[in-house]
C-alpha cells in the first residue's frame, strides 16, 4: 500500500520578523502566504506569540480572510491565546511551549507535567470546532499523554535531530530513531502525525520516508532560501525533496 501524500505547511512568521525589524507594512506575510500556496503549499502556519515579535493579531485576521488553504495557528496554551483562537476559529491550532527569552521554540510541550492545563485548553478549542495538535517530543510517554489529553494530532519536534545532523554529531541516528519509533507509535494510538522544526531539504527528504508522518511544517529554512532563490523556487525544491523521500517510503 502506497504511503499517503505528504502535506507541506509553510510557516510565514519570519516574513513578519523582517517587516517588524524596520516597521511599516512590508514585507507582508499575507503576500508570502499567497505565494506559498500558489507554489504548492498545502497550508499556512503562523505563530502569534505573547510578545507579538513577528506575527500580529491583524496578520491572523488577514490570513483567515485571504488564504484558500487551511491556517494552522501556533499558540501557547494561555487564556489569552485560547480565547483569541476560539473567536477566530482557524482550521487548526497547534499548542506549543513558549518563553519570552527564547529565539525560537525550544523543545516540545510539557504534556505530562502540564497535562490538566493542556487538556482544558484542548477541550475549549475542540469545542470551537478547531482541530488541535500538540507539538511534542518524540517519546512514547508524550504520545500517551496526548491521547489522554484528547488531541487528535501531534507534531513531533524534529529540532534535536536536525541540529545533530547539521553538527555532524554522533547522536543524529539515535535522534532519528526516536522520531521513527514515535511516528509508528502515533499511528498505533490513532493519532494523526506531523513533524517539524529545523528541517531543510536533506532532512525533509529523509523524514518523508516515514509513512506515518503526513505533514511537515517548515518556515525558517524556506524563508532563508527565499532570500537567494525566491519563495516559489524554494517551495518547489522542498516539495521535490519531500516527494523523492516519500517515494522511498
Amino acid at each position: 500500500m502506497a504511503a499517503p501524500r505528504l502535506r507541506l505547511g509553510v510557516n510565514v512568521d519570519h516574513i513578519a520578523t523582517v517587516r517588524n525589524a524596520r516597521g511599516g507594512a512590508l514585507p507582508d506575510p499575507v503576500r508570502g502566504a499567497l505565494l506559498a500556496i500558489e507554489a504548492g503549499a498545502d497550508g499556512i502556519t503562523a505563530h502569534l506569540r505573547e510578545d507579538r515579535r513577528h506575527i500580529r493579531d491583524e496578520d491572523i485576521s488577514r490570513l483567515m480572510a485571504a488564504i484558500s488553504k487551511p491556517l494552522n495557528f501556533e499558540m501557547a496554551a494561555t487564556d489569552e491565546m485560547v480565547a483569541l483562537a476560539a473567536a477566530t476559529k482557524p482550521h487548526a491550532a497547534c499548542l506549543v511551549p513558549e518563553k519570552r527569552s527564547e529565539r525560537t521554540t525550544e523543545g516540545g510541550l510539557d504534556v505530562i507535567g502540564g497535562h490538566d492545563h493542556v487538556r482544558a485548553a484542548t477541550q475549549i478549542l475542540k469545542g470551537a470546532g478547531i482541530r488541535v495538535s500538540l507539538f511534542i517530543e518524540p517519546s512514547i510517554a508524550a504520545l500517551e499523554a496526548a491521547v489522554s489529553i484528547g488531541a487528535p494530532v501531534v507534531e513531533l519536534h524534529t529540532g534535536s535531530w536536525c541540529e545533530a545532523v547539521t553538527q555532524g554529531a554522533s547522536e543524529a541516528e539515535h535522534e532519528f530513531e526516536r522520531i521513527r519509533l514515535a511516528a509508528r507509535k502515533a499511528a498505533e494510538l490513532g493519532l494523526e502525525c506531523h513533524a517539524g522544526h529545523g528541517l531543510d531539504y536533506e532532512t525533509a527528504r529523509r523524514i518523508a520516508g516515514l509513512s506515518q508522518i503526513i505533514e511537515l511544517n517548515i518556515g525558517h529554512f524556506l524563508m532563508g532560501e527565499a532570500l537567494f532563490v525566491g519563495l516559489p523556487a524554494a517551495i518547489a525544491a522542498m516539495r521535490a525533496a519531500m516527494d523523492a523521500g516519500r517515494a522511498e517510503a
